[in-house]
C-alpha cells in the first residue's frame, strides 16, 4: 500500500495546524481544500489540493470539489478486499486512512439576526457530509475526526501503535453520526419553518449536552441536562450561574417552572416555586416589596423553594433572602452588595437570565413511552380574551386587578388548579387534585380569613356550582374561569346569590 494519506478540510480551525503537522511527521501526505489548505500553508506544512488528486478543477463557486471518485473511492474501500485493492489501482486511487472534516458554519449563520434566505441556504455542506458519513460507515479501515477534542487521541494512538483502535474509530465513527444528524436537523427545522409546514411528516430535533447530572428525579434514575441550539436566550437552558452547587434535575425543573410564571409581569415581581407549583407570587414599586408579600402568601412551603425575580436583586432583598434557605434565586442580575451577602451560603444557586432579550416562541415537547407530544406553548393572555360578564355585579377596579394577578398564576398551576389572590399577592394556592372543589379548599384555607373579599381564578370551568359556594363561604367577592359548562347557569345563580362578581375568559389553561 502507499503512503497513507489524510484529507482535512475544517471550518473550524482550531488546533488544525499542530494536528496536521503531528500527522505528518507520522508519515502522512496530506489532502486539503480552499481556506483550510491556506491555512496549512501558511505554517509551512506540505499539503496536496483536492483538484491534485482529482485531476479536476472545483467548479460551481466551490460547491463541487471533493465529490469525486478519486476522493470517495479512496474514502470507501476495505482495505483488505483484494478486489477493492484492485479496483482502486486499475484507477489510479490510492485509499485514505484519516479524515478530518467538519462543516459549514450552518449554525453560525441562521443565528445571525439579519441572515438572508440566500445565505442560510449557501451555508449547507453537501461535501463535507458526504465525506464524514463515508468514512464514518468505513470506519472498520479508517480514522474519521469530527471534533478538535478528539485531536489528541487520536495523535496518540498513531505514535504508540501506527494505527486507531477499533474502539476509538467506532467511537469517533458515532459521533460523526450524531454531527450530521444534528447537523441535518437544523437545517430541517429551518428548512421546514421556511416553507411554514406546522405538523411535518418527520418532527427532526436536535439537542446539545449541556451537563450530565448527579441523578434524575430520584438517587436510582440517570439523567442530562441538554439545551436546545438557537433555543430561547430567555430560558434556564441558557441562564448563567454565578453561585453555587451544579444544578440538580429537580431544580432545573422548578427553576423553568418560577421563571415561566415571573415572565408574566412586567410590573416589580417575585415568584417563590415549590415543586414546579407556585406557593408565593408577590408584586410591587421594588423587588424587595414583591419579595415580601410572595414570602407572606406561604412562609411555610418557601423552605427549600427557588425564587425568581424580573428586576436586579439588591442589597435590601438579599438581606430578606439570606434568612430563608432556599435553592436558586433567579434574576436578571445582582448588585455587588447583593452578592456579597448571597454568596455567603456557599450551596444557594444563583442563576441570572437576559430578561430584556426577546421571548422566543417554542414548542413543548413532553415524552410518553414510545411517543412524543407536541405543542404550542400557552402564551394566551387576558389580553387575548374575550371577556364576558355574566353576573349581575361587575368587578371593582381593585377586584379586577386581583382577577388578573390570580389569572397570570393559575395558568402555571397544575390542574386541577385555583388560585386565591389579592391585586398583588398570591393567598392560597390550590394544586393537582382530582376535583376541583378539593383545590378550591385547599387554595381557601391556605388563604385564611385572608379570603375575605379576594378574588379566585380557575384554570377551567365549574362543572357544578359547589366551588363557587364554597368560595363564597370563605368571603371570595370574585371569581375569574373559562365558563363553558353545561351547568354555567348554576354557577352564575349561585354567584348571584352571593354577590360574586364572576368573570368568563372562554379559554381555559390545563396544565398537567
Amino acid at each position: 500500500m502507499s503512503q497513507k494519506r489524510a484529507l482535512i478540510s475544517v471550518s473550524d480551525k482550531n488546533g488544525i495546524t499542530d494536528f496536521a503537522k503531528e500527522l505528518v511527521s507520522l508519515g502522512f501526505e496530506l489532502i486539503s481544500t480552499g481556506g483550510t489548505k491556506k491555512a496549512l500553508q501558511e505554517k509551512g506544512i506540505p499539503v496536496l489540493s483536492v483538484s491534485d488528486v482529482t485531476g479536476f478543477p472545483e467548479i460551481l463557486e466551490g460547491r463541487v470539489k471533493t465529490l469525486n471518485p478519486f476522493i470517495h473511492g479512496g474514502l470507501l474501500s476495505k482495505h483488505d478486499n483484494p478486489d477493492h485493492l484492485k479496483q482502486l489501482d486499475e484507477h489510479g486511487i490510492q485509499p485514505i486512512q484519516l479524515v478530518c472534516v467538519n462543516l459549514y458554519p450552518f449554525q453560525q449563520t441562521i443565528a445571525k439576526p439579519d441572515v438572508t434566505v440566500a445565505d442560510a441556504i449557501e451555508n449547507i455542506d453537501i461535501g463535507g457530509p458526504s465525506m464524514l458519513r463515508a468514512s464514518a460507515k468505513n470506519h472498520q479501515y479508517l480514522t474519521v475526526v469530527v471534533d478538535p477534542a478528539d485531536y489528541a487521541t487520536v495523535i496518540e494512538e498513531f505514535k504508540a501503535d501506527g494505527t486507531t483502535t477499533l474502539e476509538t474509530r467506532r467511537k469517533l465513527a458515532a459521533k460523526v453520526f450524531r454531527h450530521t444528524a444534528a447537523y441535518d436537523a437544523l437545517i430541517a427545522e429551518y428548512m421546514t419553518n421556511l416553507a411554514q409546514e406546522e405538523t411535518p411528516e418527520t418532527l427532526t430535533v436536535t439537542y446539545d449536552l449541556k451537563q450530565t447530572l448527579r441523578y434524575g428525579e430520584n438517587p436510582h434514575q440517570k439523567a442530562a441536562f441538554y439545551r436546545k441550539p438557537l433555543g430561547s436566550t430567555f430560558s434556564i437552558a441558557n441562564a448563567v450561574q454565578l453561585h453555587g452547587k451544579e444544578l440538580s434535575y429537580n431544580n432545573i425543573n422548578d427553576a423553568d417552572a418560577a421563571l415561566q410564571i415571573v415572565k408574566e409581569f412586567s410590573e416589580p415581581a417575585a415568584v417563590a416555586v415549590k415543586h414546579m407549583n407556585p406557593c408565593g407570587v408577590g408584586t410591587g414599586q421594588t423587588g424587595f416589596e414583591a419579595f415580601t408579600k410572595a414570602f407572606a402568601a406561604d412562609p411555610v412551603s418557601i423552605f427549600g423553594g427557588i425564587i425568581a425575580f424580573n428586576r436586579e436583586v439588591d442589597a435590601e432583598t438579599a438581606g430578606k433572602l439570606h434568612e430563608i434557605f432556599l435553592e436558586i434565586i433567579i434574576a436578571p442580575s445582582f448588585s455587588e452588595e447583593a452578592l456579597a451577602i448571597l454568596t455567603g451560603k456557599k450551596n444557594l444557586r444563583l442563576l441570572t437570565i437576559p430578561f430584556n432579550d426577546v421571548k422566543k416562541p417554542e414548542l413543548k415537547m413532553t415524552t410518553i413511552e414510545g411517543g412524543l407530544l407536541v405543542q404550542e406553548q400557552d402564551r394566551y393572555s387576558l389580553e387575548d380574551a374575550t371577556i364576558t360578564v355574566p353576573t349581575k355585579r361587575q368587578p371593582t377596579e381593585e377586584e379586577w386587578e386581583a382577577l388578573k394577578l390570580g389569572w397570570k398564576v393559575v395558568k402555571h398551576v397544575k390542574s386541577n388548579a385555583i388560585v386565591v389572590s389579592s391585586k398583588d399577592m398570591t393567598l392560597g394556592v390550590g394544586a393537582g387534585q382530582m376535583n376541583r372543589v378539593g383545590s378550591a379548599e385547599i387554595a381557601l384555607k391556605q388563604a385564611g380569613e385572608k379570603a375575605e373579599g379576594a378574588a379566585l381564578a380557575s384554570d377551567a370551568f365549574f362543572p357544578m356550582n359547589d366551588t363557587v359556594e364554597v368560595a363564597a363561604k370563605a368571603g371570595i367577592t370574585a371569581i375569574i374561569q373559562p365558563g363553558g359548562s353545561i351547568k354555567d347557569a348554576d354557577s352564575i345563580k349561585k354567584a348571584d346569590e352571593y354577590g360574586i362578581a364572576m368573570v368568563f375568559t372562554g379559554v381555559r389553561h390545563f396544565k398537567h
